[in-house]
């Protein structure tokens, strides 16, 4: 018997690569419902390919001309949020993939737990800004969250077999991304050109920009917290330029383990489909002696102080890791948008902290509202 699946954001990195596991895997998995934001083009293909029986797009004019491109099949077609929703808690699907990117995945993550969906979760920022009421949702749902990080997949699969010992800290591997080892001044003037050129994995704009920053790995460090229940000082982030050790466990014994493998998130996403059994991926695989060294290092925190952030973020709690996520979301898009510098995304979000109104337990609403008023701040500033 085949698994349903409904992917929120199938047109992305994450969602294309998951499509890819369903055609190596046709008898095991079944697309029933899908999203996309406004690439039509791909959709189109996708939907044609995959025959899912309910999708969603950004906007309602886009839904008309998804209707329109769509008229000799029959499919139900929604848009909005409403639409994140219906895909979300599709009545035909057992496992929902959250590859959407951005704090627009939270309510239909909820959603998705309320229904007893269990969740395959790409989306980092649903942790970040509602931890607090989703683990004890899913938990409250019995359903389970499979994370699709490589990292947090990687400390996933360390811990299987693990769990009733007592983790000592979790080594959350980065690659450094493509400044690794520049200097505060030497990133002053560094282009979007170059700060897409990550150099080991082939990732969506944005993210790919949160690795240039390290802000990303602050984002998974919050991630981490909430999906293993550690303490924030039992994080470690360990520079690993290889991104072959995707990251690891130590143990209270010293021991530590470790999940390696190539650079590939097909790995991970297929892991979390089919957990607790593997799959063969149809990849090349690791060839230890081709990588010969693995190295570790320090990061720099005087320079990617993004990530020095994200640990003062979660350190103060409340809404605060929100604000820490809207204002880099918001700061990331000036950027690719030529609006403001590189270095400027860090500035924005530590100055977005320090004035947007503090909420100590903040609901799915007050999150959404402080999300807004962390986007206000900063259009207030910067233009």
């Amino acid at each position: 018997m085949s698994q349903k699946i409904a992917i929120l954001g199938s047109t992305g990195s994450i969602g294309t690569q998951t499509l890819d596991i369903v055609s190596q895997n046709p008898e095991d998995l079944q697309v029933v419902a899908m999203s996309c934001g406004s690439n039509l083009d791909l959709f189109e293909t996708q939907i044609r390919k995959y025959k899912p029986s309910l999708v969603s797009v950004g906007t309602e004019d886009l839904a008309k001309d998804l209707k329109t491109r769509l008229s000799d099949i029959d499919i139900q077609i929604q848009y909005g949020m409403d639409g994140l929703i219906a895909v979300a808690t599709s009545a035909d699907a057992d496992t929902v993939v959250t590859a959407i990117v951005g704090m627009v995945g939270v309510q239909p993550t909820i959603a998705a737990i309320k229904a007893g969906k269990n969740i395959a979760l790409a989306n980092k920022e649903t942790l970040v800004t509602a931890g607090h009421i989703i683990m004890p949702l899913a938990k409250e749902k019995g359903v389970s969250i499979l994370p699709v990080d490589s990292e947090h997949s990687a400390i996933f699969q360390s811990l299987n077999g693990e769990r009733q010992n007592q983790i000592s800290k979790i080594l959350l591997t980065a690659s450094g991304g493509p400044f690794r080892g520049r200097s505060y001044e030497e990133l002053e003037n560094v282009t979007i050109e170059d700060a897409l050129k990550h150099p080991n994995w082939s990732m969506g704009a944005k993210i790919t920009i949160d690795s240039a920053t390290m802000i990303n790995k602050g984002l998974e460090v919050m991630e981490a917290k909430w999906l293993f229940g550690v303490n924030l000082n039992q994080i470690e982030v360990v520079v690993h330029p290889q991104s072959v050790l995707h990251s690891a466990v130590e143990f209270m014994d010293g021991a530590i383990i470790g999940q390696m493998g190539t650079p590939d998130m097909r790995l991970p996403i297929l892991y979390a489909l089919f957990y607790p059994n593997r799959k063969t991926l149809y990849a090349e695989p690791l060839d230890l002696f081709k990588v010969g060294t693995l190295t570790f290092e320090k990061p720099d925190l005087e320079t990617f102080y993004g990530l020095s952030l994200a640990y003062d973020a979660m350190d103060a709690g409340g809404n605060v890791p929100t604000v820490f996520n809207a204002a880099n979301e918001r700061a990331v898009a000036k950027f690719l948008h030529n609006k403001i510098k590189f270095l400027e995304i860090p500035e924005i979000v530590s100055e977005a902290m320090m004035n947007v109104d503090f909420i100590s337990n903040p609901t799915i609403e007050q999150v959404l509202e402080t999300e807004q008023m962390t986007y206000d701040f900063i259009e207030s500033r910067w233009q």
